[in-house]
């Protein structure tokens, strides 16, 4: 069946009607703050530390706009005889904004999980140069991250929490002080001996009592 003749302009037409007839709702920006969803991706904030200078996230950002410098400390040995240690010391964490395309390649690669999105939107700026942000300011952003959503009650453990619950149990049965074999062969007994019903033992041992008695 072929379409009517201006069918199309009448649907527009009848779009057009419907939102002319609602009422408009004006964003109060900036005197009322926009509800933005907890995911939103405003800028990145840093968690310095955590943060081990892996080199991760600047090198599998496709924008090359993360920018870290360290340097190499030595860490004496924790134990008489050990092996001295070194470890990277973060100096310089900056991103820079105006290359940024938001993709949150670096957050979702940070094995340490330094990296977290933060809503914060206002941090425009009059000169492209000013957009470049040093770890100061990525640390201050980290305050304005939301919490994680609640887990599913039905959802299984998370691995790193049983591992970490297993250690803790097994730490702890390690700290208790050993039982002595005297205790230990008592709780024996105790364990096989059989238990009998209350009125069977007292007539046990009112027995001999009248036996006495006669």
């Amino acid at each position: 069946m072929a379409p009517i003749p201006g069918s199309g302009l009448a649907k527009g037409l009848a779009v057009t009607l419907r939102t002319m007839t609602r009422k408009s709702v004006t964003a109060q920006y900036p005197d009322v703050q926009p509800d933005l969803p907890p995911r939103t991706r405003g800028v990145i904030g840093l968690f310095e530390e955590n943060c081990t200078v892996c080199m991760l996230c600047a090198r599998e950002c496709p924008d090359w706009c993360i920018y870290i410098d360290s340097h190499k400390e030595t860490v004496p040995a924790a134990t008489p005889g050990g092996r001295e240690r070194s470890r990277n010391v973060l100096d310089r964490f900056a991103i820079d904004f105006s290359l940024c395309m938001y993709c949150g390649i670096c957050i979702e690669v940070c094995p340490f999980d330094a990296l977290f999105w933060s809503p914060e939107f206002e941090y425009a700026e009059t000169d492209i140069r000013d957009l470049t942000h040093e770890r100061d300011k990525l640390r201050e952003w980290m305050w304005t991250v939301p919490a994680p959503p609640a887990l599913d009650p039905a959802a299984e453990e998370p691995k790193e929490l049983a591992a970490a619950r297993k250690t803790a149990e097994k730490l702890a049965a390690q700290q208790q002080p050993p039982a002595t074999e005297a205790h230990a062969d008592e709780q024996t007994r105790a364990a096989e001996q059989p238990t009998r019903p209350q009125g069977a033992s007292r007539q046990q041992t009112d027995q001999p009592r009248q036996e006495g008695a006669e």
